[in-house]
């Protein structure tokens, strides 16, 4: 059994982070003013419609979309660790697991904003839940966005109620309203037998519906690429590829967070270096079967070499998107793979400064699916002007595709500063256990 004083320093230690600070204010205020100069030029989009993109009749999609199949894709580390990990029984994901589920939400709850930014006439959107069809791709997608969304809360929110109990009783100088908030939101959790074995149960249940939810929210998103015959698309591995992708991309973002969380809110004794040795670990792991569909798309159109495929690897190999599309395969991803296979690089530090360069690749690759497949149509592009042939974002659209990170960023710093990073009571109970 653990000894009060121990319990008491866990608790104090976890429960630090919570409160408003002027670091939050100023944090928050810088975030407000970016999104108020984002939202700007959404409306200066919204008046003047798309053309002030570059989005013109042939590359109809862009960096929106690219934006698109990013959030979806890091959302789902919620599952790899809260469920995959956690129903595997390894212990050493349990801190993390919360991070995971705060960024997984935040990611999942944003995607469905990006849609309505590549959409001239966002009010359409309502057609999709009046008139959709079953057989759309697109009916499925959002289908499956919103449930992933409701079970990401769940799976963070239930974990929490006894959490909740305890910032209750501990945060005595927070404002009263607040504290009644939490007292609401624990519901009466008392900790008796019979409610750790629900909460158990319901954890339980949550983490195995979560997996096929996850898996089939990035490969519907997968499938509505693959169902066209667009060269660079036309690929039966695109469900898979995008899963692995998606594991890559989520978990360099918990790693970012962890280094942030440890340091900001000296929680060096909770996410210790053995987290992210193990976090380095997996990141090798799946980017190992990332690089194996990656060489998979290239290889098998490269052998065959019909007259499109040949265009559309030129491009990509050797001719407009060469620079980008060596930097994500090299500095995005196999460099990562060899330096993480050396335990002095899955240190802290060196850890977040790669899993940098993995995320920003991440976000790149998406670009590089999306963009150069649509410059290469079937039917040759005739007796149109030059920005109708290549496409090149605009400020407007930056600005525009900025927006959601913002979103994103403002939804993960709240929800740091009200619920504890790491499980409190799950973090006493490890405690225990390991006497």
């Amino acid at each position: 059994m653990m000894d009060q004083s121990k319990k008491n320093k866990i608790t104090s230690d976890l429960l630090k982070p919570i409160g408003i600070t002027k670091t939050f204010h100023i944090w928050m205020g810088f975030l407000t003013l970016s999104l108020a100069v984002c939202l700007y030029a959404y409306m200066f989009q919204l008046d003047k419609g798309l053309v002030v993109t570059g989005l013109r009749d042939y590359v109809s999609w862009g960096m929106y979309i690219s934006n698109f199949v990013f959030f979806v894709a890091t959302s789902l580390i919620g599952m790899l660790i809260s469920a995959v990990l956690g129903l595997s029984g390894v212990k050493w994901a349990s801190p993390l697991a919360r991070i995971a589920e705060i960024i997984a939400l935040a990611f999942a709850a944003v995607a469905g904003l990006v849609i309505v930014s590549d959409m001239g006439h966002p009010e359409r959107l309502l057609n999709v839940f009046m008139y959709g069809r079953l057989q759309s791709p697109i009916v499925w997608d959002v289908t499956v966005v919103t449930v992933y969304v409701l079970i990401s809360a769940l799976l963070l929110y239930i974990p929490l109620i006894p959490d909740f109990k305890i910032c209750h009783e501990k945060l005595v100088d927070i404002p009263k309203p607040l504290r009644n908030i939490y007292k609401l939101l624990s519901l009466n959790w008392k900790g008796t037998e019979d409610q750790e074995k629900l909460l158990k149960k319901s954890v339980w249940i949550l983490s195995i519906l979560i997996i096929p939810v996850a898996l089939a929210i990035h490969t519907v998103t997968s499938w509505l690429f693959a169902s066209t015959s667009r060269v660079g698309w036309d690929s039966t591995i695109f469900g898979p590829y995008f899963v692995t992708g998606a594991f890559v991309s989520g978990t360099a973002a918990v790693i970012i967070a962890m280094f942030f969380y440890r340091n900001s809110y000296k929680l060096q004794d909770y996410i210790t270096e053995l987290h992210f040795d193990k976090m380095g670990k997996l990141l090798v792991l799946v980017s190992l079967v990332y690089l194996y569909f990656n060489l998979n798309e290239f290889m098998v159109p490269g052998y065959k070499m019909k007259k499109f495929d040949a265009t559309h690897l030129h491009a990509l190999f050797a001719g407009r998107y060469a620079i980008m599309f060596w930097l994500v395969q090299i500095v995005g991803l196999i460099l990562p793979i060899l330096f993480l296979l050396f335990g002095k690089m899955r240190k802290p530090l060196p850890m977040t400064v790669i899993a940098v360069a993995v995320l920003l690749g991440a976000w790149f690759k998406r670009y590089i699916i999306v963009v150069p497949t649509m410059e290469h149509p079937y039917l040759p592009i005739q007796n149109v002007p030059m920005n109708f042939k290549f496409y090149t974002p605009t400020l407007i659209e930056t600005f525009v595709s900025l927006a959601p990170f913002i979103l994103v960023l403002m939804i993960i710093t709240i929800l740091s500063k009200v619920v504890p990073i790491i499980p409190i009571q799950e973090t006493i109970e490890h405690h225990e256990e390991s006497k």
